[in-house]
């Protein structure tokens, strides 16, 4: 079973068994939890019996099936099975245009339990916010009400998620762009837990850092929103070159995944092993922007709807890009030495 533990003392909670080889914090042990700090969760999830993890990564979906969302949702569980995935990853902008209302928005069944329906996607989907999420009710999609809906259902702001294989951590990109602060334009953001934004950001970025230096995983794995490097619509996120990447670089991040731009990119580093992988491609797309500008590093781009997989072992990793049709567009082989420390 999985077991989810605070970095601090969780001794006193009470949890609640849910399918999915899972266990969380109770509903009303949660509500005692700050949710709304950057404070890291620590989550464990078992591998397979050969040492291995596969997973999918989704970004920028739910609009209630429209824009290929249902035939992208429709190849993801044929490629799941496929690969028999140990969970899914979603790369934020969950629920469109506004995010929730409330717990009780109909949007969260009609966009994602009503959805992805595949035997093989009823496994752990871990969510990370977009912006489009704050700009409806942040707290019902942290809520441990829909977990207690759907049981795949996880989204925290900050959290990891630790396997013998690789680790991954889950950022809360969103609050680190300054134009959503300085000019919202006719949006509304759910700021609640975030300001003083200075002072959540500042330790964000420590408990981040501090968990990438003591990860001794052979794989170590950064999911946010935002892109980091893009030549697509929205392009680099320059907050997350300046805080966010030397963090990364300094801490030998192997992979930062994204959504935010809807489409499907890899971009190599040309000064660290990142390899920067968008998979945003969840439901509408063909934006038709590219910025011819800054391709140093690009290795494949596709404007169009699709989804990503990842298979791992210790010592290899293996990404494709797949389209709406399920078409393989693109592959990845990543190659590394093993993990002395482990």
């Amino acid at each position: 079973m999985l077991k989810l533990s605070f970095l601090q003392s969780m001794a006193s909670l009470d949890y609640l068994s849910l399918p999915g080889k899972v266990l969380l914090p109770s509903a009303s042990a949660f509500g005692f939890l700050p949710l709304s700090s950057a404070e890291l969760w620590q989550f464990q999830h078992p591998v397979k019996a050969d040492g291995s993890l596969s997973f999918l990564v989704i970004g920028d979906w739910g609009r209630r099936g429209a824009y290929n969302q249902s035939q992208v949702a429709f190849q993801m569980g044929r490629i799941g099975e496929d690969l028999n995935i140990d969970f899914v990853v979603s790369t934020g902008d969950n629920f469109y245009d506004d995010g929730l209302k409330s717990v009780n928005d109909l949007l969260f069944q009609e966009s994602f339990t009503q959805i992805y329906t595949a035997n093989s996607l009823q496994k752990q989907w871990y969510n990370v916010l977009g912006n489009h999420d704050y700009r409806g009710n942040v707290e019902a999609q942290l809520s441990p009400i829909l977990r207690m809906m759907d049981s795949r259902w996880l989204c925290l702001r900050n959290f990891v998620v630790q396997t013998e294989i690789a680790d991954f951590f889950f950022v809360d990109t969103t609050p680190f762009v300054d134009k959503y602060f300085l000019k919202p334009n006719k949006h509304t953001y759910d700021w609640r837990g975030i300001i003083p934004r200075k002072k959540y950001l500042t330790k964000l970025l420590r408990d981040v850092e501090l968990a990438m230096r003591k990860s001794a995983a052979n794989w170590k794995i950064v999911v946010g929103h935002h892109t980091m490097r893009s030549i697509g619509h929205h392009a680099d996120t320059k907050e997350l070159v300046q805080h966010l990447l030397p963090i990364l670089e300094v801490n030998n991040a192997d992979m930062y995944i994204n959504g935010h731009d809807h489409c499907l990119q890899h971009i190599s580093s040309t000064r660290s092993p990142i390899q920067f992988l968008t998979s945003g491609g969840g439901s509408k797309a063909w934006k038709g922007e590219i910025d011819k500008r800054n391709r140093n590093g690009t290795r494949f781009y596709y404007d169009g709807q699709g989804f990503m997989s990842i298979q791992l072992t210790e010592a290899e990793a293996r990404i494709i890009f797949y389209d709406v049709f399920g078409r393989a567009l693109h592959n990845l082989n990543l190659f590394k030495q093993l993990n002395s420390a482990m």
